[in-house]
């Protein structure tokens, strides 16, 4: 059976390259594909978390490694990009979890966080599909993805930018797995529900919303990081060699009800 479930959700010998890995939800899709025996390179801006999060998964007899960067800086993307391919090479799997969520009321949205937003939610996961896709395309296998959001399909709590970006995640999402899914590279979104990470401290710090949002779920709680290490590593599979431009929503019946 162990032997059954490698061939369909073992990743030994790839490379995935995970964004915002140092907390919250990109932190456990690190954790899960780690263990699932991928190499490991994280990205996001704060060194001492990712340190961390490199020795847990070191700890779990994984090759992780970590770059800090700015992926709001679409120099630092390029440039993060160059370091990514000299040091682990062209990567098998990339994890787009990085983001942003500023989100005032519309009428006082300044341009300056409108630009912030969409060049974290929505440009660094352009530049890095761009930098990467092509090349997974060229190998014949590659797995994209993508972590958008419930505000992607319905507006609460302020969309804003936030809700536009993850919008155009989704669609960026459908036209890369149009261009490279034919060679073998799956391209999909996953869209969690309320989930307590750092981007969601604001909203976490009220019950009556907590409690509310809770009790939209089908299962009775918000969701929780771990709960995207199945999928991840699922989508990451040679199990999801046949999906591809689909948005897995991860959210306890949010989205249905």
């Amino acid at each position: 059976m162990s032997s059954y479930l490698d061939e369909l959700f073992g990743l030994s010998g790839r490379t995935a390259v995970v964004t915002g890995g140092s907390s919250g939800i990109g932190r456990a899709m690190a954790l899960a594909l780690g263990r699932a025996g991928a190499r490991i390179v994280l990205v996001a801006r704060r060194e001492a978390p990712m340190a961390e999060v490199v020795a847990e998964l070191r700890g779990h007899g994984a090759d992780a490694h970590a770059i800090s960067a700015d992926l709001a800086d679409r120099a630092a993307v390029k440039a993060v990009t160059s370091k990514i391919i000299e040091g682990y090479g062209e990567p098998d799997i990339l994890v787009n979890s990085a983001g942003i969520n500023l989100r005032p009321p519309l009428d006082e949205l300044t341009d300056d966080v409108w630009d912030v937003t969409l060049a974290a939610n929505l440009t660094a996961p352009f530049l890095l599909g761009q930098a990467f896709g092509p090349a997974m395309a060229r190998r014949g296998w590659g797995r994209i993805i993508n972590v958008v959001s419930q505000q992607a399909f319905r507006a609460y709590g302020n969309s804003g930018a936030y809700g536009a970006a993850k919008a155009g995640l989704v669609g960026l999402t459908r036209s890369q797995a149009e261009a490279w899914s034919q060679h073998g590279v799956c391209c999909n979104a996953i869209a969690p529900g309320v989930v307590h990470t750092p981007l969601t401290d604001v909203v976490f710090a009220d019950p009556t919303k907590v409690a509310a949002h809770a009790r939209r779920t089908m299962i009775g709680r918000n969701g929780v990081p771990e709960d995207f290490a199945g999928c991840v590593v699922f989508l990451a599979s040679e199990a999801g060699q046949a999906v591809t431009g689909q948005t897995l929503f991860v959210d306890g019946g949010y989205s249905a009800t």
